[in-house]
């Protein structure tokens, strides 16, 4: 069902006082929601694998929003000891907001620095090791949220659970959907978990449908040739909306204040391609119990990550 009235970037509630990371920040999605985030007074973390990109997306950020409350801080997805170097190095106390928004999409067949697919290594088991080292300055926050942006495209994965790093053979596309799939997978799962420790954490995941950024141009996708470039870009120019208007369903997760844990968020339009934020409820993979828990427990062994998700990770309050 549609929204009747749209929901614009102007409807962001103050953010003053709350910290927040958001990695991928230097392009598309992830640059708009730091921005917006900023523009409404929060203190944004840009956690940025490239730290030249990274440097030119702070500069240009300051200049559209003057005494923006920002820095600059790298780590690479694709290395889980990047990873580590991050969250051991974070020395801002306690974190309000973390929006896994970094990824890749539809790339040839390559292996992270430790081994993995790369579309199923960066976006999820990069964000899964990232929220776990996190979670106690998350914790430490008095009402934190985790938003972990998915894709519209995860409704076409067929999850191999035997096959999440192409182990067998690699197809591009659906090694982008089945990482896809994993987001949300781990999002719900999270919030399950967080639940049952009877934390105040709330974890969400978004869609943000057809939106024009460089994902499928820029990065790994650089060296696929001229006629792949200007033919992919006509039809992200054509087919694809602005970037605000992806961005919407991830600052709309990150600060509509009522939205309940493990919401779905997802444009409302047909196929969810475009449209308005909308809560989704009626999706299989939100029910899907038994492959979450099982995903969970391979991240966990392959990235050695082991979420402490107890009421006692929350007792120490941080600054």
């Amino acid at each position: 069902m549609r929204n009747s009235l749209p929901w614009t970037l102007h409807a962001i509630p103050d953010q003053t006082g709350r910290v927040a990371v958001v990695t991928g920040a230097n392009s598309g999605i992830g640059y708009v929601t730091a921005r917006e985030l900023a523009r409404r007074n929060a203190h944004v973390v840009l956690a940025c694998r490239d730290p030249e990109r990274g440097q030119a997306a702070l500069t240009r950020m300051r200049r559209e929003v003057p005494g923006a409350h920002l820095e600059l801080r790298r780590v690479d997805l694709g290395s889980l000891t990047s990873i580590r170097e991050f969250a051991t190095g974070w020395n801002c106390g306690r974190i309000d907001l973390l929006v896994n928004n970094a990824g890749v999409a539809m790339v040839p067949h390559a292996l992270t620095a430790d081994g993995f697919e790369s579309q199923f290594g960066i976006n999820h088991l990069g964000t899964f090791a990232l929220t776990g080292l996190l979670l106690p300055h998350l914790l430490a926050a008095p009402d934190p949220r985790v938003v972990t942006v998915s894709s519209e495209g995860q409704r076409f994965a067929r999850f191999d659970l035997e096959n999440l790093n192409a182990e067998r053979r690699y197809r591009t596309a659906f090694a982008y959907v089945q990482s896809k799939r994993a987001n949300l997978y781990f999002a719900v799962e999270l919030q399950r978990r967080a639940d049952a420790a009877g934390l105040k954490l709330r974890s969400l995941a978004v869609a943000p449908g057809l939106t024009r950024t460089n994902v499928l141009t820029g990065g790994a996708n650089s060296s696929r040739g001229r006629l792949y470039t200007t033919l992919t870009r006509l039809l992200v120019r054509m087919a694809f909306r602005p970037t605000p208007e992806g961005a919407k369903t991830s600052l709309y997760a990150a600060t509509v204040p009522d939205l309940p844990g493990g919401s779905y968020i997802v444009p409302d339009g047909l196929l969810q391609l475009r449209g308005e934020p909308t809560r989704r409820t009626r999706e299989r993979a939100i029910r899907d119990l038994a492959t979450a828990t099982r995903l969970w427990q391979l991240s966990e062994r392959l990235t050695g990550v082991t979420y402490a998700l107890s009421a006692a990770t929350a007792a120490t309050r941080l600054p």
